[in-house]
């Protein structure tokens, strides 16, 4: 039989440790734990050759039924009522905290603290003041940590980043930021901890705005001061088990203008009151050359317009299909016009987390690091301090 010359199976590879295995322990079960397995489990055969083999070792949740279903549905080797044992494990090196905002500061310092690795969902924390030592933290123990801004990785959002960073656009005069939603509009809509400040430490602003906050950073720029306005529409909801009623705490809705160091002017708002709207996140960025615009609903597409391009007779906003092997992270996928969807930005951006493990290397300037998520944090509170007073507020980090 001829010998085989330079073929390596994926388990060989493992054996001989050309690919590195990364144990992840997960904190949280439901939505954001759902999207992040999917992107662990599909991630080594389809970013291939992968920068590592992420290897689900154990899952936490309170309610132990439901945690141990997740743990069999989503093939994790273990489960755990109390996050804090699982932390003990030696094998996980990254710690993937998906729990509700209140939680989100003690887990981190702890994984930190344990020497793991940690990607933390956003909004980072409730308040600046608990973002603040998660950095310390993160900074000191020397580990990597990311936070869970996950349109950083979608093709179209990466493809519009290197037009404004290869000067395609000129000088950047706006940007205009909305993301709305519709699904609290029912006034029968129960209480959730999403509605609640103490657990969530804001509404629209940090289950929404913050994402559109992180892409105006990354895409534009620091924002220098901003002026803003909250309202909250529905004050008392139904409790979940039937006995009354419960205060909503947190806005409904914000909506602000700030400005950039580099003089640009912005917009930003955000809703959960906005029937028809199911997640309507889209961002329009005017230069000096020319204009982007990005909807996250139809996220694989760019509308771009080229100022004084000829012929002048066809000028206009141009549809462009983000989707070329050429175009960011699509060498990964399929042939083009084959599209992909939502749950691949997740995919993206663990895979930056790996790689960052695996070859040391930074999570920034692509991936949203703990100091991007306690900037978005900084500018959070001052859109609640700005409404509050009805006053323009500095951004000071």
């Amino acid at each position: 039989m001829a010998e085989d010359v330079g073929f390596v199976t994926m388990a060989g590879a493992r054996a001989t440790g050309a690919i590195p295995e990364i144990g992840v322990g997960m904190l949280g079960y439901a939505f954001m734990g759902k999207a992040h397995t999917n992107a662990y489990k599909t991630l080594p055969y389809m970013i291939y050759p992968p920068p590592a083999i992420p290897r689900l070792l154990g899952i936490a949740g309170r309610n132990e039924e439901a945690v141990r279903e997740a743990a069999s549905r989503y093939g994790y080797e273990r489960y755990y009522t109390d996050w804090r044992e699982m932390l003990k494990d030696d094998r996980i090196q990254l710690v993937d905290n998906g729990v509700p905002n209140v939680a989100h500061p003690e887990s981190s310092i702890a994984a930190a603290q344990a020497g793991k690795h940690i990607l933390c969902e956003k909004p980072l924390a409730r308040t600046a003041k608990e973002a603040a030592p998660m950095v310390e933290a993160a900074t000191k123990a020397g580990i990597k940590a990311m936070v869970g801004f996950n349109y950083r990785f979608v093709p179209a959002i990466r493809q519009a980043k290197m037009l404004i960073e290869s000067g395609a656009l000129g000088e950047i005069y706006h940007f205009r930021g909305v993301y709305l939603q519709e699904w609290i509009t029912d006034p029968k809509f129960p209480m959730s901890w999403r509605l609640d400040k103490s657990v969530a430490g804001s509404g629209a602003l940090g289950d929404l705005g913050a994402h559109t906050i992180d892409l105006a950073r990354f895409l534009v720029g620091e924002p220098r001061r901003l002026s803003a306005m909250t309202r909250t529409f529905i004050k008392e909801r139904p409790l979940a088990d039937g006995s009354g009623t419960g205060t909503v705490t947190v806005d409904d809705a914000f909506a602000a203008t700030l400005e950039f160091e580099n003089g640009a002017l912005g917009t930003l708002e955000a809703s959960r009151f906005c029937p028809g709207r199911k997640n309507h996140q889209v961002i329009e960025i005017n230069g000096a050359k020319g204009s982007i615009v990005f909807d996250l609903e139809r996220l694989n597409e760019l509308e771009v317009f080229w100022k004084g391009e000829a012929p002048k007779e066809t000028q206009g906003f141009h549809n462009v299909l983000v989707s070329e092997a050429y175009h960011p992270f699509w060498g990964y996928w399929w042939p083009h016009g084959h599209m992909i969807g939502w749950e691949h930005s997740f995919i993206h951006e663990i895979a930056h987390l790996l790689e960052a493990i695996v070859k040391d290397t930074p999570i920034g300037p692509y991936g949203a690091t703990f100091e991007d998520g306690y900037k978005a944090a900084v500018i959070c509170d001052a859109i609640l301090q700005s409404a509050e007073t009805e006053k323009q507020v500095m951004i000071r980090y």
